[in-house]
């Protein structure tokens, strides 16, 4: 019977460590844009572009938190590696405003204080990522915009270039498409190139940035999601971090960064029904795009409800995904 006890209890245990993995001691979790993104519209070279860009961006993220470094280091350090990839709409490839400048949109959170800094319609300081945490560590206050944010980044010794750093022919041909269509409303391609990374580390605290050129062909000064706190970035440690891609207007409507951790606090929802939900309340409203999301539970998670969002994702001791398309787990 003793025998009998020993090996039915080893059974319990094998089975409920099948059932209940280990929480990873970090986690990391990318996203490069969501819209219509789908096999036959996506170019070899293009996959292949943006495939190296996401590898890039997780190992510089993960590099970070497997030497026990902060969250915020590890956002920070892989956002920064896609601004300066012009794959994606985020510095260097942000789309142009009705006008041809490139307007920069950024934030970042910090979830173990709930500190934030965000800025919007930077033109001239190479990594908004890096502005938006001088914003948050540095500054009195959460948001600045225009000239005055260009300027806390000059007087804090951020790198400065000529705007045209951020300009290239791809992004210029498709404002040139959308004036010939004579529509000013939507992005061109129907994607939303934006950028962000969201993180666990080794101490338990959660962080969240996002980054962004905004919409192709943009006017009168327009802000979307992903500067905002609580829309397209937020991170809490008492819930999860959360980074959004997508069509801002909405996710500024629904607040959908801030509602998907409100419902893991205070519903005890898992991290993959709270996105789920939230991203279908979005699109009842109107609104397409989606989130990235990792929490202090070591839970990885994305939701969309487009055709396809460019992702990674990488933990201690498990595997990096990198995926593209809506059929790819």
């Amino acid at each position: 019977m003793r025998l009998f006890l020993l090996l039915l209890g080893a059974l319990l245990m094998t089975a409920s460590a099948t059932a209940h993995p280990p929480k990873p001691k970090w986690t990391l979790v990318l996203h490069g844009g969501a819209g219509i993104i789908e096999r036959d519209r996506v170019t070899p070279e293009q996959e292949a572009g943006v495939r190296a860009g996401l590898q890039a961006a997780l190992d510089a993220g993960s590099k970070i938190l497997d030497a026990g470094g902060s969250a915020v280091d590890a956002v920070e350090a892989a956002v920064k590696i896609l601004e300066d990839d012009p794959h994606f709409n985020a510095g260097r490839g942000a789309v142009f405003t009705w006008e041809g400048r490139n307007e920069l949109d950024s934030a970042i959170m910090d979830g173990r204080t709930r500190a934030a800094g965000s800025v919007a319609g930077s033109t001239t300081t190479r990594h908004p990522v890096s502005l938006a945490r001088a914003v948050m560590e540095a500054g009195p206050h959460v948001m600045l915009s225009g000239a005055g944010a260009d300027q806390f980044a000059r007087e804090h010794g951020l790198e400065q270039v000529d705007p045209s750093y951020f300009a290239t022919p791809e992004r210029g041909r498709q404002l040139d498409i959308l004036k010939s269509q004579q529509s000013n409303w939507f992005d061109v391609d129907l994607k939303y190139g934006t950028v962000g990374a969201v993180a666990l580390d080794v101490n338990g605290n959660v962080a969240a940035a996002t980054s962004t050129g905004g919409l192709t062909g943009k006017r009168w000064g327009r802000i979307g999601d992903s500067p905002v706190i609580g829309a397209g970035t937020y991170a809490d440690n008492r819930a999860c971090a959360v980074s959004a891609t997508g069509a801002g207007e909405f996710f500024i409507r629904e607040g959908v960064a801030h509602e998907i951790c409100a419902r893991v606090r205070f519903r005890g929802e898992s991290l993959q029904v709270a996105a789920d939900t939230v991203m279908a309340e979005t699109k009842a409203l109107g609104g397409s795009g989606g989130v990235i999301v990792t929490g202090p539970s070591g839970e990885m998670v994305w939701s969309f409800n487009t055709p396809g969002m460019y992702r990674a994702k990488a933990s201690a001791g498990g595997p990096q995904v990198i995926a593209f398309y809506g059929d790819e787990k």
